[in-house]
This record gives C-alpha cells, sequence and structure tokens, in this order.
C-alpha cells in the first residue's frame, strides 16, 4: 500500500492504494470525526476528498462547532538510552535544553526533507 497526502482549503487527507481489494481511499486527519472518503481509481480521489472536506465543513456549520481539532504540540518519543544520553550532554555543552535541541533536529529534518509526500489540490 502507497500513502500520500492531498491538501484542499487547509486540510490534509491521506490518499491510499490498496492494490488487494483494488480501491483508492483516504480520511481526513487532524479533525474530531472519522471522515473517510473512496474511489474506484486515483483519478477519483482528489475529487472525493475535496467532496468530503466540503460535506464535512458543512457539517460542522450546521453543528455550530469547530472543525479542526488543534494539535497541542507535545509528543513523546522513544530513543535508546544512549541517544537519550547523548542529547542532554549536547545540550549542557551548549547551555540549552533537551527540548531545545529536539526542536532544532526536527526542524532540521524538515527543512531538509521538504514535504516531498504533500499532494496539494
Amino acid at each position: 500500500m502507497t500513502e500520500k497526502y492531498l491538501i484542499y482549503k487547509g486540510f490534509e487527507g491521506t490518499a491510499e492504494i490498496d492494490l488487494e481489494q483494488k480501491v483508492c481511499r483516504g480520511k481526513i486527519l487532524f479533525i474530531e470525526d472519522l471522515v473517510t472518503y473512496q474511489t474506484a481509481n486515483p483519478k477519483g480521489l482528489e475529487k472525493v476528498f475535496q467532496e468530503a472536506v466540503d460535506d464535512y465543513l458543512e457539517t460542522c456549520k450546521q453543528l455550530g462547532r469547530e472543525p479542526l481539532k488543534p494539535l497541542k504540540g507535545v509528543f513523546n518519543v522513544r530513543v535508546s538510552p544512549d541517544l537519550h544520553k547523548t542529547l542532554v550532554l549536547h545540550s549542557l555543552n551548549e547551555t540549552t535544553s533537551l527540548n531545545d535541541v529536539v526542536v532544532r533536529a526536527l526542524t532540521a529534518y524538515v527543512r531538509r526533507h521538504p514535504k516531498k509526500t504533500m499532494i496539494v489540490v
């Protein structure tokens, strides 16, 4: 199964191709509800994704609630004890926090790999 991402009206959605079931499907990411979409071929995936986003926005409007689920900016990362120790020592040498070292590392990674998996529609 191959997975990429679609973007429409500020929403991201998955783009999955299931070769066993011979369908293309996905779901809208970063929302409270589960909203999925499916089509028979890759050409139709963008259209059904856009329709799902439009329908979701209209439903949220009718219900009087915010459509997007805000991310908190906090997540757990599991690393080896040796890497953890190295990162702490690195932060001490730079008189900064472990959090700052991790943020800088993630930022550098994202800059080196800019949105290669994003498909903007």
